[in-house]
């Protein structure tokens, strides 16, 4: 890596040195996968010191979360804080955040003021990871979880100084959920990204390829998972699978079956927080479905979390496919993006998962919207692809720009971003997020 990182590490390390003076702080982060990460990389640093402090778990940071902690003597934010403004009313703070971010005067580490790209480069929990220079997995299922694939820029810290703690190990996979935790069949069956036409949903089709393949099922008592496979039967499985998806017009999706997988060495294999993909993802099951506290002891190593987290995540995998069904049927081109209207379809907290999981290769962003849960207004998502942000799209500029018009609260980053604005702008925010996405490749 060619780029100069040490005026960003030593703003990591003035950030711990402010962190850990705080004598009592309120720890405030975020719900999804970088969230409950890097929320629990700061709370693991202030274990470690046997320092006094408390942890929150917010959807977003509004008027309404500001005021309920405006009384805090000292807040650490993690994964939010540097989008608004209204943090410099408060008393000590320190920002340990990646989205972009104007106007903000409290001490704040982002790699995006060190020019490292936040979006694509290091996530929330990458920059906590490198801050109180610890937990380099968990920063690893941060990034994953952030969309942040493959890991370059920043991240690759991450790697190096994860592999030299014996912390992560990287593969060359297939990168399909439950290499590690699924039996085959299952693990076929139930695979919603990607969705294999004819397979994903169908027991009996998926233990038929396995059939003609000459995949055993088991090995003495215990059922094979992928991992348990040799590499002629991987060769032959990715290979009807990459077959499979070109035929049904699919290539996209056959080019990315496989890539660079990152493995968490220290986490027990056979289980979903082995591979940093699954790992967010039960995360995000936690955090989307209520329970960040459960994804927080789960990365904290609590063993008495776990079977609670897996439940969460069979809900959230269970939801999810049922979102993807919904959306194949009712996305529609509106020019500049396609849209998928979610009211009362999909909740508001995995209506972006499943943005991320319908667009595809399209050439388009997406943008989502579903019913609030809170009963105020509208929540809306929009995701894009490597190859749009390459061509110059910003995602958080967009949202930025619709609620400009429309009222409410938005931004985010390049490839992801989100907004809530008031049900009867929604209009109003579309257009203006249309004119500006004209103007912007």
């Amino acid at each position: 890596m060619s780029f100069d990182f040490s005026p960003f590490l030593e703003a990591c390390a003035e950030a711990r040195r402010t962190a850990l003076s705080f004598s009592d702080p309120l720890i405030v982060h975020h719900l999804d996968a970088d969230g409950v990460s890097s929320g629990a990389i700061v709370e693991s640093a202030f274990r470690a010191e046997w320092k006094k402090h408390r942890r929150i778990c917010i959807k977003k940071l509004g008027d309404t979360e500001l005021d309920s902690i405006k009384d805090e003597k000292e807040i650490i934010f993690v994964d939010l804080g540097g989008g608004n403004p209204r943090v410099n009313e408060l008393h000590d703070v320190l920002i340990i955040d990646h989205h972009q971010t104007k106007g903000v005067t409290k001490p704040q580490i982002n790699p995006l003021l060190y020019g490292i790209d936040g979006g694509d480069e290091l996530s929330a929990a990458g920059t906590a990871a490198l801050v109180f220079d610890a937990h380099y997995d968990l920063g690893v299922v941060g990034a994953v979880g952030d969309m942040q694939y493959p890991l370059r820029g920043a991240n690759r810290l991450l790697i190096e100084r994860g592999q030299k703690n014996g912390e992560i190990e990287l593969a060359n996979e297939l990168r399909m959920f439950g290499r590690y935790s699924r039996p085959l069949t299952q693990f076929l069956a139930y695979s919603d990204e990607p969705y294999l036409p004819g397979i994903s949903f169908n027991e009996l089709n998926a233990e038929k390829l396995l059939s003609d393949l000459q995949i055993p099922l088991q090995k003495g008592e215990r059922w094979r998972t992928y991992s348990d496979l040799s590499e002629t039967e991987k060769k032959k499985l990715v290979s009807s699978l990459s077959d499979l998806l070109v035929e049904k017009g699919k290539p996209f999706i056959a080019e990315n079956l496989v890539g660079e997988t990152y493995l968490l060495t220290k986490r027990e294999k056979r289980s979903e927080t082995y591979d940093a993909s699954e790992f967010s993802t039960m995360l995000n099951a936690c955090g989307r479905h209520g329970r960040p506290d459960i994804g927080v002891a789960v990365c904290l190593g609590e063993k008495w979390a776990e079977e609670e987290a897996a439940q969460l995540l069979r809900l959230h995998k269970t939801r999810i496919r049922e979102g993807i069904l919904f959306a194949r049927e009712s996305i529609v081109d509106f020019g500049p993006f396609l849209f998928l209207d979610a009211r009362d379809k999909i909740e508001d907290s995995i209506v972006g998962i499943v943005c991320g999981m319908a667009i595809g290769g399209s050439p388009k962003p997406i943008l989502g919207i579903a019913s609030s849960e809170e009963g105020r207004g509208i929540k809306v998502s929009a995701r894009g692809t490597r190859a749009q942000i390459n061509a110059g799209l910003n995602l958080g500029n967009a949202m930025a720009a619709g609620v400009k018009v429309s009222g409410g609260v938005g931004g985010g980053h390049k490839i992801a971003a989100g907004a809530n604005i008031p049900s009867e702008n929604l209009n109003e925010f579309l257009t203006a997020v249309a004119d500006y996405l004209r103007q912007k490749p």
